[in-house]
């Protein structure tokens, strides 16, 4: 397992993304060699040394100082003890390393303290200039607004980034995004920065057009994604749209990556006995991953299956769980344990001639069971739930199966609470105590008859612990083309006054949130089909008596500005099925083109939803949606 820090007490660990940037890393590799056969000594006043050692070994120190009186004589990470730096002169080190990106300050610290000795610094692995933010410290969090992205381009499958240009809203102005494509064995294939000056315009980064752009041979690697003159936060959203040319009929949609590497990953259903199930792992690092470092596993069994071996800097591998793991099938679930080596990794299911991708999620180390939620007061009513879409069971058949997300976590005591469109109740499912290592899938196409949604929910009648970190896989299928798409997400508290520590959480600000922006994009034409957009608008309600929504629905052009809006209005517990080709007039989507987009915005509650495309003739993607 890399021994890296990805978060901190303030949160995300920026000194982690700023030693892992391909840029800093092409420095630090340098410097792994030119210190190579010496004996190095580190001055660490930000507990860097072990997370740089883990992804740079050849940087491993023989000695580490401090300048903390407390931390003195505690390990050191490396079989040796933390000393303190008033004892630098006498290190018996050829050099010494200061882990900090400020030389100028390191070297008037540790002027008297050197005896001769050369001092370096990580000044070297710093980003040019004209990649961060005048006036802001370098560890600025809005100096690393990266992710990465699963990028494919090939006589089978393209694929396209759509995001839009949030940041303006944060009052940012001349954006750039800096890209690097790696290929399937993490060679570099193109680098490129696309800017962005107008505010709200539509962003979409297209495979075949970077193909064209660089005359490059067919690849299944990674976009590394650095947005340069970010506000506001540094989380690089989008939705990646993947579909199949020359005859092929998939259609698939995933969300962002999670920018922050984990232990493990979960939502990961077994293959069917007809399908193929790839885990796609792309190495986020310029280290190679080790042969076994990363495993597969039954969800609550130990027994794990190791990738035997390596994998090299930034290099992408197909693996086919069904051959790891042969006999082990849905509804049971899997768990990777990727020892912080991958940001969210995808997935690929290929069944009777289609695939779909959808992504795994980040299973937590740091948390563990909390009584409180047992005892949640009636201002809070139902406290965590995770709504999800129940498409018309006339045509679509829906499954949910539960998945425990957190290391410790031992059982999930969950129940189904139904809802038609109009927000009516219709039905509550108890569905147990579950084990870790349950098999269960529930048919909600069984359940009833009638579209709208439903909520997992908590229930404690049987016991059982809960986390807050309620997750479940939904499967949809269309009944007629056999198309299917999936997606996960986790619950939240939603639309109460009161609050429990984050809950309820706001895309901005701190809790409670009770208002809505969420991005919708627009179709697009394929060689195949003219795809349009949709969304499953949900009103989700922790407690009851609130009001019917004002939802807005704003139009904008690629270029972001605004031609037309709509306001829809949907009950407590209700939903709402929008497409755009329906809600707006056709001249007025014309205008909008392809990487236009509908801004969902609400002032009354916060909205969750579901996104997708659809071509008509039954094939349709699948995932939710992100709002900033």
């Amino acid at each position: 397992m890399l021994d890296i820090r990805t978060f901190g007490p303030q949160g995300g660990n920026i000194l982690y993304k700023a030693l892992a940037h391909p840029l800093a890393a092409e420095a630090l590799i340098r410097m792994e060699a030119e210190f190579a056969g010496r004996t190095l000594a580190v001055y660490d006043p930000d507990d860097a040394a072990r997370t740089l050692a883990a992804l740079y070994p050849g940087l491993k120190p023989a000695h580490v100082y401090v300048h903390d009186t407390e931390q003195v004589g505690k390990p050191d990470g490396f079989g040796g003890t933390l000393r303190a730096l008033v004892d630098l002169p006498t290190t018996e080190a050829d050099v010494i390393l200061a882990l900090s990106f400020e030389d100028a300050k390191m070297r008037t610290r540790l002027k008297g303290l050197l005896s001769g000795r050369e001092l370096q610094t990580l000044a070297p692995a710093r980003l040019p200039d004209d990649m961060i933010v005048k006036g802001r410290p370098y560890l600025d969090k809005l100096n690393f607004a990266t992710n990465f992205a699963f990028f494919r381009e090939t006589d089978r499958f393209s694929c396209r980034i759509v995001t839009a240009n949030y940041w303006s809203s944060y009052a940012a102005e001349n954006l750039r995004y800096w890209m690097r494509l790696y290929d399937g064995s993490g060679s570099i294939l193109a680098q490129w920065e696309q800017p962005v000056t107008q505010a709200g315009a539509g962003i979409t980064i297209d495979s075949a057009a970077v193909r064209r752009r660089f005359d490059l041979p067919e690849f299944t690697g990674q976009l590394f994604i650095h947005v340069l003159g970010a506000r506001g936060h540094d989380v690089v959203k989008y939705a990646l749209d993947s579909w199949g040319k020359n005859g092929d009929p998939s259609l698939s949609v995933t969300h962002d990556a999670n920018a922050w590497p984990s232990v493990r990953y979960a939502t990961l259903p077994a293959p069917e006995p007809d399908e193929t199930l790839i885990v796609w792992i792309q190495n986020s690092h310029a280290t190679t991953i080790p042969a076994g470092a990363i495993s597969f596993n039954h969800m609550g069994e130990e027994a794990a299956r190791l990738i035997d071996h390596a994998v090299g800097p930034f290099e992408t591998l197909a693996v086919d769980v069904g051959a790891l793991i042969p006999g082990l099938h849905w509804p049971a679930q899997l768990e990777l344990r990727s020892g912080r080596h991958l940001v969210r990794p995808r997935y690929e299911i290929t069944q009777r001639g289609r695939t779909r991708i959808a992504h795994l999620n980040v299973e937590r180390d740091n948390l563990r069971p909390d009584p409180a939620i047992r005892q949640f007061p009636p201002s809070l009513g139902r406290g965590f739930l995770l709504p999800f879409p129940i498409l018309d069971p006339k045509r679509f058949e829906t499954f949910l199966q539960p998945n425990p997300m957190s290391e410790a976590l031992q059982n999930l005591p969950v129940r189904l609470d139904l809802f038609d469109e109009s927000g009516k109740k219709t039905g509550s499912h108890f569905l147990g105590n579950l084990p870790r290592n349950h098999d269960t899938a529930v048919a909600l196409h069984d359940l009833t008859d009638r579209a709208g949604h439903a909520d997992l929910v908590y229930d404690f009648r049987d016991g059982g612990e809960a986390d807050g970190w309620l997750h479940a896989l939904m499967r949809y299928r269309n009944r007629k083309s056999d198309h299917a798409a999936e997606t996960s997400f986790g619950a939240h508290i939603f639309n109460t006054l009161m609050t429990w520590r984050s809950e309820p959480q706001s895309y901005s600000g701190p809790p409670p949130g009770l208002t809505t922006r969420l991005f919708l994009k627009l179709g697009q034409k394929t060689a195949l089909n003219t795809l349009r957009s949709f969304c499953c608008l949900i009103h989700p309600a922790s407690i009851e008596g609130t009001d019917i929504s004002e939802t807005v629905l704003l139009l904008h052009a690629a270029n972001g500005s605004l031609l037309a809006q709509t306001t829809i209005r949907i009950a407590p517990n209700g939903s709402f099925m929008v497409r755009p080709h329906e809600l707006f007039e056709a001249s007025n989507l014309d205008r909008a083109g392809e990487g236009g987009y509908v801004l969902i915005r609400d002032l009354t509650c916060r909205l969750f939803g579901y996104h997708g495309l659809e071509d008509g003739q039954g094939a349709f993607s699948l995932d939710h949606m992100f709002g900033f």
